[in-house]
């Protein structure tokens, strides 16, 4: 299971709102192993299933009164899952919208 890097999805989001506000646009650095944009879709959306399932099985974990499981710990899974959700929703819109865009486009 791959976690999520908060801080690493943080300073993306940062420079994408810096550069929307300064006009540029740069593309982001091609990944080494050269993924296609399907793969990378793919990824995320994995990613965002196990941050699902991982807070799911920490909220039944504390539900049962699991001595090990902490709320803090809970709390941050659900915000994580949460956030990575948002994110994912956010992503499917441009892509429907875009989708949208180029089907109205005269021929």
């Amino acid at each position: 299971m791959a976690d999520i890097d908060v801080n690493q999805i943080m300073t993306q989001m940062r420079a994408m709102a810096a550069a929307a506000q300064t006009g540029s646009a740069s593309r982001p650095a091609e990944s080494p192993q050269g993924a296609d944009f399907s793969a990378l879709l793919r990824q995320s959306l994995d990613q965002v299933n196990d941050a699902q399932a991982t807070s799911k099985t920490l909220v039944e974990s504390f539900t049962r009164g699991d001595p090990n499981t902490d709320l803090t710990q809970v709390m941050i899974a659900t915000q994580k899952a949460s956030l990575s959700f948002q994110a994912i929703t956010e992503v499917r819109n441009k892509l429907v919208q875009a989708y949208q865009d180029v089907m109205n486009m005269p021929v």
